[in-house]
């Protein structure tokens, strides 16, 4: 299993930024697809952004050229740089690592809240 720890949430205004920061532990990191995830109140957790172990990348629609995901293998850290937020942007957002090593393995982050809010 990978442990996951998640920062960089907190209260923004509109229009303003945030950098999310996810760290790994063990050896496995650069093998793991890794994702960001959301869930606002009241409605279902969605998938916000995705990096796979080989550099691939997709967006949600709704975060496309605000969000850029990216990873650095040598500090077992994803990050999420979020631009130009909204009022809809505001969630609790989870950290997610999924591959196989050996096994499977699906593990998550104990999530980070963001408000944009003015």
């Amino acid at each position: 299993q990978v442990q996951l720890v998640e920062s960089g949430g907190g209260l923004v205004q509109p229009g303003g930024s945030l950098r999310l920061s996810c760290a790994a532990s063990g050896s496995i990191f650069s093998r793991a697809a890794m994702n960001w995830y959301r869930q606002a109140p009241g409605k279902q957790r969605e998938l916000v952004a995705t990096i796979t172990s080989g550099g691939t990348i997709n967006y949600a629609d709704s975060v496309k050229g605000r969000f850029t995901i990216s990873r650095d293998n040598a500090k077992n850290t994803v990050y999420l740089q979020m631009n130009s937020l909204k009022p809809e942007d505001t969630a609790v957002y989870y950290c997610n690592a999924r591959g196989v090593y050996l096994q499977f393995f699906d593990s998550w982050g104990q999530g980070t809240q963001v408000t944009v809010s003015s």
